[in-house]
Order: C-alpha cells, then structure tokens, then sequence
C-alpha cells in the first residue's frame, strides 16, 4: 500500500481535494460559570435495553470540569453513571434530584420548557 493511502492520526485515507486540509474541532478551553451554563435534563430509555437514565446535556467547559459536575450528581444521587462528550448520565430516573442539586448549586433554570 502507497502511504498516499495510509490513513492519518485523523482517519483520514485519501482526499481528492488538493487543497484539503483537516481541521480539529476546538475543544472548550474554559467552564462557563454555573449561572450561564444552559443544561437540559431529561429521562432516555433508548439503546439501554429499556432501562431508565437522566441525561443532562449541554454542559460547556473541560472534560475535567465535566468529570466533577457528574462525580457530584451521581454521588448526590447515590447511584453509576458516566460523563464523557459533553453529557452526564446518572442511572435511574434522577431527574428531581438532579435538578434539585443543580439549582442548590447557581446552575440556571432553562427558560425553555422541556428541560
């Protein structure tokens, strides 16, 4: 195989653009204080074999800052999860609890309905 086909550290294989050039999307160098954060809680049940989880979405800042926010919720909840692209999930349908700690906490109420 060529390296003209090898694919990069992007998984890129081939181009026919000559002037392609990829771009990284930019992470979130700073957490927006909790007060601007704009974060939506809900229940999912889909791809989860039917069991119930709380979503909260929305969440802009580092991966760090997202690890803390959901190690407190799942504590505070007293149950698993996990916090990764940007998303926290809790097991168990948490959402008064979440949204309880949340406000507790200077994170905003949405303004939407739904969230």
């Amino acid at each position: 195989m060529s390296k003209k086909n090898k694919p990069d550290q992007h998984g890129f294989v081939y181009s026919t653009d000559p002037n392609f050039k990829y771009e990284e999307e930019q992470e979130a160098k700073e957490t927006l204080a909790p007060a601007l954060q704009n974060l939506r809680v809900w229940l999912d049940s889909k791809h989860r074999a039917g069991k119930a989880v709380t979503l909260i979405t929305g969440f802009v800042g580092t991966n760090d800052d997202l690890e803390a926010l959901g190690k407190k919720l799942k504590t505070f909840c007293g149950t698993g999860g996990s916090a990764k692209d940007n998303e926290i999930v809790v097991q168990g349908d948490q959402r008064e609890k979440v949204l309880q700690w949340l406000l507790k906490n200077g994170f905003a109420r949405s303004k939407k309905a739904g969230g």
